[in-house]
């Protein structure tokens, strides 16, 4: 076996999480988990995967919950800093991918200005894990060679205003929508007045890869009444596309963290 990355003191170690379950984890996740003197984490890394650091590590939550005063990004580049500077082994944890609407480009910037030496850890970002584990593909041959990742809130928490909603809802057959239960009244809106038909199906999948997930599914032009009557929990990424309608074939057979074998049993043989 090929020796991983050796994880040096006074260096950072910008990793994502996955999107919940542990065993998405990366390797050199894993690793640096194991070795690292401080853990920067976010409020949507899992219990489970924090569970995995060294008992000898510093834990620190640096990340945002709505209504809960946080750190300001500027303050979590800082300790980072700090921290490396002092000669420690830094874990920045992060949900997903940390350069998937995961702010980890400007991390990696802030580093590189500060003079910091970084490695980049990719994740399993929720719109491909958790869409795999709700048995629904990103990408199908038969339905689509384009899929497109898109944030449901900017900065300000509002729904960005710089997204060509035209050209999104002709070109791209499958869209996965981060962090938008809030605005998906008005994105369904926008998609159906530029041409997307309101029977569009669409799934809103929460706490996806966890033992609490849970997968609601609509259609583009009810989702605003679904959402309403079923007040589906927070994280959910939301997919909307014909490959949503695979899951009906797919999820009395695929075994996930959140489905016991028999649970699978009962499914297969219900009429």
């Amino acid at each position: 076996m090929t020796p991983l990355a050796v994880f040096e003191p006074g260096t950072v170690w910008l990793a994502g999480a996955g999107p919940g379950d542990p065993g998405l984890l990366t390797l050199l996740a894993a690793k640096g988990l194991a070795e690292a003197d401080v853990i920067l984490y976010d409020a949507l890394v899992d219990e489970a995967v924090l569970a995995m650091a060294s008992p000898k590590a510093q834990l620190e939550f640096v990340g945002k919950r709505a209504g809960v005063k946080s750190l300001k990004q500027p303050e979590i580049t800082a300790r980072m800093v700090q921290h490396a500077r002092a000669g420690k082994k830094v874990l920045r944890l992060k949900g997903g991918d940390p350069f998937v609407f995961g702010r980890g480009g400007e991390e990696a910037i802030a580093l590189a200005q500060a003079r910091i030496p970084f490695r980049i850890i990719p994740g399993v970002t929720a719109g491909i894990g958790g869409l795999a584990y709700a048995s629904i593909p990103a990408t199908h041959r038969d339905i689509n060679n384009v899929v497109s990742f898109v944030t449901g809130r900017d900065s300000t928490g509002e729904l960005p205003g710089n997204i060509d909603w035209d050209a999104l809802a002709t070109s791209s057959p499958v869209i996965v929508f981060y962090m938008a239960l809030k605005t998906m009244p008005e994105i369904a809106q926008k998609l159906i007045k530029a041409g997307r038909a309101p029977s569009t199906p669409l799934a809103v999948i929460s706490n996806a890869t966890a033992a609490s997930q849970d997968v609601v599914e609509t259609t583009l032009g009810e989702c605003a009444a679904t959402l309403s009557q079923t007040e589906p929990g927070r994280p959910a990424i939301i997919a909307i596309g014909e490959s949503v309608k695979i899951r009906g074939l797919l999820k009395g057979f695929q075994q996930t963290i959140s489905e016991s074998p028999d649970v699978i049993k009962a499914e297969e043989t219900a009429p």
